[in-house]
This record gives C-alpha cells, sequence and structure tokens, in this order.
C-alpha cells in the first residue's frame, strides 16, 4: 500500500483524489489530506481519505506529497514542511510557475520534486495535464505519479525548463477557450437564437473539432481549408479573423500567462 497526501483540498486537489479512489489504482493506495477548512477535508471521506490534522502529519505518514495549493501561498507551506522532508519523500507541485530549484531552495537541497500543471477539465475525468521531474526521482516513483494523471485524463512528460510555458498551452487556456466560445453564443443570442440550442451547437463543434485535429490525419491547416469553399460564408469569417490578426493575438495572450509565471516564480 502506497501513503500518498494531498496538502491543499481545494478543487484539483480534490479532483485528483477522487480520480485515484475511484480508479483501478485506488486499492493500492492510501489518501490523506489536510486543509485549513475542515469541511472540504471532510467532503472527501466518502473517498476513502483519512484527514489529518496538519501539514507535519502528512509529511509522517505519506512518502509522496501533493502540493495542491496556490503559487501565492507556497512558500509558507515549503517552510513548515522543510523540517520533516527527507531524502526519500517526492514533493509533487501543482502550483503554477514555481521549480524545483524554488522547492529544493525551501526545504532540503536533495529534495526529489515532480512538477505538474494540470487544468480543471480534469474535474470530468477529461483533465489535460504536463509532467516534469528533477534528477533525483527514480523512474519508478515519476511513474507512481504519472499513471495517476493517465487515470484522469491525458498527460505528457515534457522538460522541466518549459514547465512555464506550457501552463498557456494547457492549464491556462481552458479559460481561454471559453471566452472564445462566449462570443459565438453571444452572437447567437443577439441575433435571436435560443442560448440554450445555440450552446449545445456551439460546445459539439468545439468537441468535433478537436477530435478532427487528433483523429482525422490531417493538419490544422488541411482541416481549415477543409471549411473553407471559395467564396464562401467561412471564408468571409475568416477573412475578418485573420484582418484582427487572431493567431498573433493568441500568441500575445500565451506570452502574458508566461511572463506572469516567471514573475510568480521569484
Amino acid at each position: 500500500m502506497t501513503n500518498i497526501g494531498f496538502i491543499g483540498a481545494g478543487n484539483m486537489g480534490s479532483a485528483i483524489m477522487k480520480g485515484i479512489s475511484t480508479s483501478s489504482l485506488g486499492k493500492d493506495i492510501q489518501l490523506y489530506t489536510f486543509d485549513p477548512d475542515s469541511q472540504k477535508v471532510q467532503a472527501l471521506s466518502q473517498f476513502g481519505v483519512k484527514p489529518c490534522t496538519d501539514e507535519k502529519e502528512i509529511m509522517e505518514k505519506c512518502r509522496f506529497v501533493f502540493l495542491a495549493v496556490k503559487p501565492q501561498i507556497i512558500e509558507g507551506v515549503l517552510e513548515t514542511i522543510a523540517a520533516h522532508t527527507t531524502k526519500d519523500t517526492v514533493i509533487i507541485s501543482i502550483a503554477a510557475g514555481i521549480g524545483d530549484e524554488f522547492i529544493a531552495k525551501k526545504t532540503i537541497p536533495e529534495a526529489k520534486v515532480i512538477l505538474v500543471m494540470p487544468n480543471t477539465p480534469l474535474l470530468l475525468g477529461e483533465g489535460a495535464s504536463a509532467l516534469s521531474r528533477n534528477e533525483r526521482v527514480t523512474d519508478e516513483e515519476f511513474d507512481v505519479v504519472l499513471n495517476i494523471f493517465r487515470i484522469c485524463g491525458k498527460a505528457a512528460v515534457i522538460p522541466k525548463d518549459k514547465m512555464k510555458e506550457i501552463i498557456a498551452i494547457n492549464g491556462s487556456s481552458p479559460a481561454f477557450i471559453y471566452l472564445f466560445a462566449k462570443g459565438f453564443i453571444d452572437y447567437a443570442a443577439s441575433v435571436g437564437i435560443d442560448r440554450a440550442a445555440a450552446e449545445e451547437l456551439f460546445t459539439q463543434s468545439l468537441i468535433g473539432s478537436a477530435k478532427m485535429i487528433t483523429d482525422s490525419g490531417n493538419t490544422i491547416d488541411e482541416l481549415i481549408k477543409m471549411v473553407s469553399s471559395p467564396g464562401g460564408t467561412t471564408l468571409a469569417g475568416l477573412d475578418r479573423l485573420y484582418e484582427g490578426d487572431l493567431t498573433g493575438v493568441v500568441k500575445k495572450c500565451c506570452e502574458s500567462c508566461t511572463n506572469r509565471a516567471y514573475e510568480l516564480s521569484k
């Protein structure tokens, strides 16, 4: 039985714990959690998650410890657990922008650190998570964590020096996609189309389009061309998007997201 602890039981931490407990991995894992909000901890009891009284108890009981807290408070959490961190502890951080060197500096120089950038669709088992590790983490230890995120959706391993850049691609991108969707659904309502009908049709279009990217075998440029009849309605709309430099705006959006990640890491 592997003991895995979570410091923080918010939306993301709770989603990961629920994913573990309801999967085939659950029978071999005992979950523990601590959160200052006791109601969040209590809500997880039905999934077999055992409560802890503080961070120290998590560190004493668990070899694998998830830091499921916001970047703004992680420094204080690291200072709290430093005295209880050993060379065998595997620290898994989902705090955006926080690197392994910062975690080692605030705990012990020999800290084993796995960095994860998940996203909120993980709440539905449809997450997209990016993972990296420092050189002290063994293949066996990394596989334990990688398998957890694979049961909660898709997971990809990337170099640790790209963990800040990846945030815009999978961590923050759901919010950008929701804003994009809002523009289409608001337009439909403005021309008298039922909002619920428009939402159903557009969201299915998002799902179908994603499937076309992953499953059709065509490049994105080829897929755009498939929808664009010469002199037709799609090209008329695309002309406006090109005029507004949509891809350029997206690049600036991603750059701002990445820059903020570097600010949070300092």
